[in-house]
């Protein structure tokens, strides 16, 4: 049977709860962000007593499910102080799944000046202090725990960013090759931080396969799921061969590539930090171009990024990174961004809102744009071992434009906005400013249809049709984060029309439920309006929902774009 655990730092007691009903169709962000506003006071302190840290896996985790392996995180959010959930990929999910622990609930902050480590089993879950590990890498945290407990040990970890509760500090979790994914944005690692866990390490050794009411309907509806992943051009083709960061060149073209902090939507060096680029490079250095980020991935859009002498630099290199100390820095050396996202890596630190950061770092002076090296060194000695400047940098973009007196500062809710010009793109816009966890392109991905021609095609530089773009998509993925899969299987869902049938056949064959379309669509709905209460009661109101003021005032090029919608026409998104 499928159980709640609740670790209370406050005593150091651990209880295992059966799960309520209201809870049982629900999984990853759906249970975390009900979970969340349920049990958390909304009005809280983020790093106090009363906020609580959620992790979940999906309603298809543990099952045979091509991309499932996804973990969902829930809290406060330091970084925007609305709800958050963070999901990401790694050995974790699963493992969780096949113990039956449908969520693991933190709450509570240790009284002793000490630190803890959580080990989850078959047995429950234990608190340990933990000592030798303290202030170390995430990367060392890993080394030492598989000498420790075994390789196969799954880790959910925070470097020092975490230690040092910065506000844009990860959750790191763990990937099958010993390497790193991150529950990253919000500064979740900060809430670990604060609740003074080190890391959780995970043993599944004994744990049953995840039951499955109807195998054979089940195994019918996954093949036509993964059938439909690899039949789609992105999923299939373009996300394999070179990752997200195939994005680069393409949204130079449409002028939404954001460039020197937002002041123009193309970079005149864009040919060397693209994805065919980094394909030709990893390629030839004996990389790995295509790569799972956990167990039963078949998209592979991650990959393995090796330096000039052959050796591991980092892998899951993604667009927005790229994007972020690339063209946003103004840096066209795709091996010293390479480094720095090693770096964050090991740091904890989450690598679009630092990169974000940086670009209003350098309109502030802090670094001149394109100085790499320097990245490099604010990254190891000042953020990496929290002196003043450092915990400025850690805080986020907002915190170094507040701090610095600059006005060019891209954040909805104090989040940084990754990746795509609002202006020149103006669905992504709408999913900015209406998120319920500040800026986050993965929350509603109109780059699909504004960009891709997936799901049809919206015009991303007029308004006509982008709110219900972003609605739509927002709903639907709301629902997807709650099944443990992976964004990308919206790709072929919005164009094949076997694979959403196909998702819902297996949730219905796993749980002996017969769910249909409507009601995947009222569960996203639920979400967002769950969600959205807890930031209502948290104080947000509809003013929240905007985007920053220089868009409106600064054209971007090449199109001479602005942000041009009334804030009617973006409060329209909740009238649903």
């Amino acid at each position: 049977m499928d159980k709640i655990i609740r670790v209370n730092m406050s005593d150091l007691s651990t209880r295992t709860e059966a799960v309520p009903a209201d809870w049982v169709g629900l999984g990853g962000r759906g249970l975390t962000s009900t979970i969340v506003a349920a049990e958390v006071p909304p009005t809280c302190h983020p790093l106090g007593p009363n906020n609580k840290l959620v992790f979940a896996p999906g309603l298809l985790t543990g099952t045979p499910a091509a991309n499932s392996g996804r973990l969902s995180a829930g809290t406060k959010s330091p970084l925007t102080g609305t709800i958050k959930e963070s999901n990401a990929g790694g050995t974790a999910a699963q493992m969780l799944a096949r113990l039956g622990i449908k969520a693991l609930i933190i709450e509570g902050i240790a009284k002793a000046d000490a630190w803890y480590s959580l080990h989850v089993s078959m047995d429950g879950v234990t608190i340990q202090e933990e000592s030798e590990l303290v202030g170390k890498g995430n990367f060392a945290v890993i080394e030492a725990l598989e000498a420790r407990l075994g390789k196969k040990t799954g880790i959910l970890s925070i470097g020092p960013a975490g230690e040092m509760k910065m506000a844009a500090a990860n959750i790191s979790v763990k990937d099958p090759d010993s390497k790193i994914r991150s529950h990253g944005r919000g500064g979740l690692g900060a809430v670990m931080g604060s609740k003074k866990i080190k890391f959780i390490s995970i043993n599944d050794e004994g744990a049953p396969k995840v039951t499955i009411a109807d195998p054979e309907k089940f195994k019918t509806a996954s093949r036509a799921f993964a059938k439909a992943l690899l039949d789609h051009p992105v999923s299939g083709e373009g996300l394999p061969t070179y990752g997200t960061n195939v994005l680069v060149n393409i949204l130079h073209e449409a002028g939404g590539l954001p460039t020197k902090n937002f002041t123009t939507g193309r970079f005149d060096h864009h040919d060397k930090i693209s994805g065919e680029t980094m394909h030709e490079t990893i390629v030839s250095r004996g990389g790995k171009h295509k790569h799972g980020c956990h167990a039963g991935c078949i998209i592979q859009c991650s990959q393995v990024y090796h330096d000039k002498e052959g050796k591991y630099v980092t892998s899951g290199f993604e667009y927005e990174t790229i994007w972020g100390l690339g063209a946003n820095c103004c840096i066209d050396d795709l091996d010293d961004i390479a480094l720095a996202d090693n770096i964050k890596d090991d740091i904890g630190i989450d690598s679009i809102e630092t990169a974000v950061m940086f670009g209003v770092a350098m309109e502030a002076g802090i670094l001149p744009f394109g100085d790499s090296k320097g990245i490099i060194r604010l990254l190891k000695e000042e953020i990496a071992v929290g002196t003043p400047l450092g915990r400025i940098l850690g805080g986020g973009a907002g915190a170094v434009g507040k701090a610095y007196g600059v006005t060019r500062v891209p954040v909805v809710k104090n989040q940084g906005i990754p990746a795509y010009d609002p202006r020149s793109v103006k669905g992504i816009g709408i999913t900015y400013a209406t998120s319920t966890m500040g800026a986050d392109h993965t929350a509603g991905y109109t780059i699909a249809t504004n960009i891709l021609n997936v799901g049809g095609f919206v015009d991303p530089l007029k308004k006509d049709g982008q709110v219900e773009l972003s609605r739509n998509l927002q709903i639907a993925t709301a629902a997807v984060d709650s099944t443990g899969m992976c964004i990308f299987v919206a790709f072929p869902a919005l164009d094949i029309p076997e694979c959403l049938p196909a998702l819902i056949d297996m949730i219905n064959a796993r749980y002996d439920i017969n769910l249909t379309g409507e009601d995947v669509t009222n569960l996203g709905k639920y979400i967002l309006k769950t969600e959205r209460q807890f930031n209502i009661d948290a104080g947000f109101t509809k003013e929240h929902d905007r985007l920053p003021e220089f868009f409106k005032t600064e054209p971007v090029a090449p199109h001479n774009a602005i942000w041009d919608f009334t804030d009617e026409e973006i409060d329209e998104f909740w009238n649903f």
